[in-house]
């Protein structure tokens, strides 16, 4: 069985998404956690890379993830602008696209 190695925390202020790839980048899971289930969660992962946007909230859960035994990466805002697509937030607001076309035109108000 595959397990996730590589986990990126985008930390909010009431539902963190949590996405988790194995060895061969393939996706595990994909979920949302409330800050009471963040710790809980963590728990119960083998000891894997996580990757989070340094902010003033990003250096605690980093020290609460260290301490279940997982390593902590933070990551300049400059480099997760660019996950970033046409100014939302949320990876599941997106439409899917095919590789190659166009992003459809953002409006602007």
């Amino acid at each position: 069985m595959t397990e996730v190695n590589t986990i990126g925390l985008d930390i909010a202020k009431r539902v963190f998404q949590v996405h988790g790839v194995n060895q061969a980048g393939s996706v595990m899971l994909r979920r949302q956690l409330r800050r009471t289930e963040v710790v809980k969660f963590f728990a119960k992962l083998p000891p894997c890379l996580v990757g989070l946007e340094a902010c003033a909230s990003a250096h605690y859960w980093g020290r609460e993830i260290v301490a279940l035994g997982h390593q902590v990466r933070l990551m300049p805002p400059t480099r997760v602008k660019p996950y970033v697509k046409w100014g939302k937030k949320s990876d599941k607001s997106l439409p899917r696209r095919r590789p190659g076309s166009t992003p459809p035109p953002v409006a602007r108000g």
